[in-house]
């Protein structure tokens, strides 16, 4: 583990701070106003640190840093770090895929368009990226007509050139054959730039043009020239409506939205020219050090805008969320754009609702990229051979059971139990427990009952014959997981113990502050890694017995002030309660209907509805 440098050797003013193993590899690069401050933040109590900080602290042998002059000149060095080092320790974005690029090679004799997932190539200029590579090829497709430039290959090219004749596409109209000088270099320059101008977002220049050559061409009576200056001017129309416009038509943006848990985070970047989103970019970042929002946004922006400038900086960039050190990030973008860059996070209007679609966006991804990884059995079998490891299991935990307790202050008390299998959710074997023998506000004997009837069942049908089983209680998990923490643990020891299965059924609790997993015999927590598929595969049986349980104890809550609030009205029965609250959806929509329309219904009588009326808005 790193020790304190010694008092009065690190200086007070700015610069940029980095860790190294015993190998010395850099694992973390950081920035400071006042380095002498900052570092002695990672050297007070260790209670006080985040697990993932803590645990850098002990991978860490050396610590060292550099001065300079300011603040912005320090996060100008911790890019320069992180982009040298790679360190670990440091928010990581990944592509969530390979998103295809409208490119252009710009330095060629004869520059050509192309699709291609490549990025960063010098003498090419990149359009893009693009949510789906088809849109992108139908796009060209409709612009090749209006912009007849060249798309074959180097080798098909010299291969024309050589037999004299051009290819295919020339005699359609979606090429201007350079390889057999149908254009000149001039002509063909011009066309370029139109072609660039216009994938920039100026349109309108395009339009114009092409709609006063169509006018002359007919007015000349060159009918056959203005029909196919007319499907030109239709393929670009085409094209410009393919690119939605979400904002005033000089608007340009970059817009940022994030979705995340305590793990991961989705983020979304939708690039916005001239008022259309011209292309879009997702990330999944691990989160491998604790910090909120704020600081996530300040890293994103600063991760994205030091390794990557698909569409160039802009005037304007709007965030979900107020990143940290907002001002310094301001001074930075401007001057990597060399004029006054803007962050805004807008609260209301058509920037917002925009920020809300991109936000969604994020969520999709998020939950798509969750499900891909849910369905990996590679990932899934390393998940449950790291828990084996870690928690000193006989056997790698194929079936795990997660338990949990839901109320609100005491009462509707319910108890959820929740089944993975090879790392996948089993919800037939799903459970959920309404607790009998609790008074009152008391999660431990809450978590009791329900483990005690969950393995009473157990050992009483493992008594009776295969063919005579329920199914329902049949096997035992191969690890015991309850939500919580010390306490918890001891809850279901104790009830294990007292069933004689405490060398048959392993016990974990998972607390839910710092993702710290508590077992019978160690004092201190296991911490695992954040990035680990152990952790994640915890964390998804522990969220889902949660919302299993709250939805169970949603569904009592309701089902009692239904019962409450309508029993006991004169004339209103079984039959008429349901139809009414299928009328009006809930009580509240009950509640919500004025007397009149209550009356209106043809099916019950006025002096039920009076009555109604009256009880759920206690006037009687």
């Amino acid at each position: 583990m790193v020790e304190r440098p010694k008092k009065g050797t690190i200086p007070t003013s700015p610069g940029s701070y980095f860790f190294r193993d015993v190998g010395g590899r850099v694992i973390y690069v950081g920035k400071a106003k006042n380095l002498r401050n900052r570092l002695n933040s990672y050297f007070g109590s260790e209670e006080r640190l985040r697990p993932r900080t803590a645990q850098m602290l002990t991978e860490a042998e050396s610590v060292e840093w550099i001065q300079v002059a300011n603040e912005l000149e320090a996060l100008l060095l911790e890019f320069s770090l992180i982009k040298e080092h790679s360190p670990r320790f440091n928010v990581d974005m990944k592509d969530s895929k390979s998103y295809p690029f409208l490119a252009v090679t710009v330095k060629d004799e004869w520059p050509r368009p192309m699709v291609t997932r490549s990025y960063g190539r010098s003498g090419v200029k990149y359009f893009g990226p693009f949510p789906h590579v088809g849109a992108v090829r139908e796009t060209l497709d409709l612009l090749l007509k209006t912009f007849p430039l060249r798309t074959c290959s180097d080798n098909k090219f010299r291969e024309y050139q050589r037999l004299g004749r051009p290819c295919l596409l020339f005699h359609i109209e979606k090429c201007s054959g350079p390889c057999v000088e149908k254009i000149t270099s001039t002509k063909y320059e011009k066309l370029l730039n139109e072609f660039l101008s216009f994938l920039s977002g100026n349109t309108e220049e395009v339009v114009e043009r092409l709609s006063l050559d169509m006018k002359d061409a007919s007015e000349r009576q060159e009918f056959e020239l203005a029909a196919r200056v007319r499907d030109r001017l239709s393929s670009v129309t085409k094209a410009i409506e393919r690119q939605q416009m979400v904002l005033g038509s000089k608007t340009s943006i970059d817009v940022f939205g994030v979705w995340d848990d305590e793990l991961e985070a989705s983020i979304q970047v939708f690039y916005v020219r001239k008022g259309r989103v011209v292309g879009r970019k997702g990330f999944i970042l691990d989160r491998v050090e604790d910090m909120n929002r704020s600081e996530m946004m300040r890293q994103v922006l600063s991760a994205h805008y030091r390794t990557d400038q698909p569409r160039g900086l802009p005037r304007v960039i709007l965030l979900s969320e107020t990143p940290t050190e907002v001002k310094l990030l301001t001074e930075w973008l401007s001057k990597e754009r060399g004029s006054a860059v803007e962050i805004r996070t807008p609260q209301r209007g058509d920037k917002r609702m925009l920020i809300e679609t991109v936000t969604a966006n994020a969520r999709e991804e998020f939950m798509r990229h969750r499900l891909k990884r849910a369905s990996d059995h590679n990932a899934r079998a390393r998940a449950l051979n790291e828990l084996q490891t870690v928690l000193n299991l006989p056997v790698a935990p194929l079936r795990i059971e997660c338990y949990d307790m839901s109320h609100l202050q005491g009462s509707d008390y319910v108890g959820s139990m929740v089944v993975m299998e090879d790392g996948l959710e089993k919800k037939s074997d799903y459970r959920r427990f309404r607790i009998k023998d609790v008074q009152g506000n008391n999660d431990y004997a809450a978590m009791s009952e329900v483990l005690t009837r969950r393995l009473t069942a157990y050992l009483k049908d493992r008594k009776l014959e295969v063919s005579e089983r329920s199914g329902r209680f049949s096997y035992p998990p191969q690890l015991l997981l309850v939500d919580g923490g010390k306490g918890q643990l001891g809850v279901a020891l104790k009830v294990v113990s007292d069933l004689g299965l405490e060398k048959e059924i392993p016990v974990a609790a998972l607390a839910k502050q710092f993702e710290e997993i508590f077992r019978p015999g160690m004092s201190d927590p296991i911490r695992l890694e954040r990035s680990s598929e152990a952790l994640y595969l915890l964390q998804r049986i522990r969220d889902e017995s949660h919302r299993f349980a709250l939805e169970y104890h949603t569904k009592l809550r309701s089902k009692r002030m239904t019962a409450s609030v309508l029993d006991g009205i004169q004339g209103l029965g079984p039959v008429r309660k349901k139809r009414l609250l299928n009328e009006f959806g809930s009580v509240s929509g009950i509640r919500s209907a004025n007397l009149e329309k209550l009356n209106s219904l043809p099916w019950l009588p006025d002096s039920v509805g009076t009555s109604v009326y009256r009880k759920v808005h206690d006037l009687d």
